[in-house]
């Protein structure tokens, strides 16, 4: 079977029309459907960027040593890493995402774990290196005989929100380990806590992050999405083998971005700032949701409220439309989504505030 037969029809091509309805709306659309950052980048990281312009010669796909010393300072202060491990930038967390399996070398007779209501790019990652999905939340759910190669685990989750406990963190670390699979932890939106405060795997490891490797982004804490800047830390025999492979094929991170990264990191004067908008509008949102009658499920933290009024989450989408407000089918995420809708936190105050006015009226 070909890479493109492999592929599902992209999810999104469903929204369209959904979206056309929201447009026509007289006050126009709030779009709440997509996490797409809207404010601006913030003007350190601009100039950082600018300034890291003039470089002709190839990047590092290791990183600079600048970078790699911030990732390791940032791993350690709001992750928790201890003891030795490796870091890597990537081009953003979703090229990693949908490529980590083949990169590891998973394959054809391979099973991938996923959580039951996860990010697309999990499962186009396993179609895409020919391996077998299996959707589990505990290790409780995996059947006895099944040896899985990799396990992805989300939290804070998107798009339900719902953070993951200590306690869990580390069955899943012992549980990997004990069949000798990666387990690799999507935690881009660890900053942004909200009703829980969300640690990462990398604090329960103890120092020793064998099999573990914890994925992170700057496009939400520092608005980059269009710099496309990612990265990882964890298991430094895991990120060397991960290095080589990406150095092979071209996997890196433009060299002013990686300046741009630096910067961010070095920072968290922005990332605070950024954090307080989101929390105002989260609030905003999430008052004008109950108003209309709808029960917000999980949502502890991250960018998303994963929202419910026990209907077929389409006829959720299609009253929202009707009133000019684009929010995502839960049915996107899994089979388990169905009655649910996302609502991203990602539009200016302004929109935020149409919105509620629209959904509260």
């Amino acid at each position: 079977m070909s890479l493109s037969e492999r592929l599902p029809v992209f999810p999104w091509d469903r929204l369209a029309p959904f979206g056309d309805t929201a447009r026509a709306h007289p006050g126009g659309i709030v779009d709440l459907s997509v996490g797409t950052p809207v404010d601006p980048v913030p003007p350190l990281i601009r100039e950082a960027l600018e300034g890291a312009a003039n470089i002709p010669g190839y990047p590092l796909t290791a990183g600079t040593p600048e970078l790699r010393a911030a990732l390791r300072a940032w791993l350690t202060l709001h992750c928790g890493a201890t003891g030795e491990f490796g870091v890597l930038p990537t081009i953003g967390s979703k090229e990693l995402v949908g490529w980590l399996p083949t990169l590891l070398g998973v394959g054809a007779g391979d099973t991938v774990v996923l959580p039951r209501l996860a990010y697309p790019t999990y499962d186009i990652g396993v179609r895409v290196a020919g391996a077998t999905a299996l959707l589990a939340d505990s290790p409780d759910e995996i059947p006895a005989g099944v040896r899985p190669s990799l396990i992805w685990i989300n939290s804070p989750s998107n798009p339900t929100g719902r953070v993951s406990t200590e306690d869990e963190l580390r069955a899943w670390v012992a549980y990997a380990r004990s069949g000798g699979a990666v387990l690799a932890s999507d935690e881009c939106y660890l900053t942004l806590g909200w009703a829980a405060s969300p640690v990462s795997v990398l604090s329960t490891c103890d120092g020793d992050h064998t099999g573990v490797l914890s994925v992170h982004s700057l496009s939400k804490r520092s608005n980059l999405a269009g710099y496309r800047a990612g990265f990882l830390g964890g298991d430094p025999k895991l990120v060397a083998a991960l290095l080589e492979a990406r150095k092979h094929t071209g996997m890196i991170v433009p060299a002013p971005v990686q300046a741009a990264m630096t910067a961010a990191l070095g920072d968290e004067s922005h990332a605070l700032a950024q954090r307080s908008l989101y929390e105002g509008r989260r609030e905003i949102l999430h008052g004008a949701l109950l108003s209309r009658g709808m029960r917000v499920d999980h949502s502890e933290a991250g960018l998303y409220l994963w929202a419910t009024r026990d209907e077929d989450c389409w006829t959720t989408v299609a009253e929202f439309a009707a009133l000019g407000v684009l929010v995502a089918p839960g049915e996107f995420y899994g089979p388990d989504g169905g009655r649910h809708v996302r609502v991203a936190l990602t539009a200016t105050d302004e929109r935020v505030k149409a919105a509620a006015e629209r959904l509260t009226s």
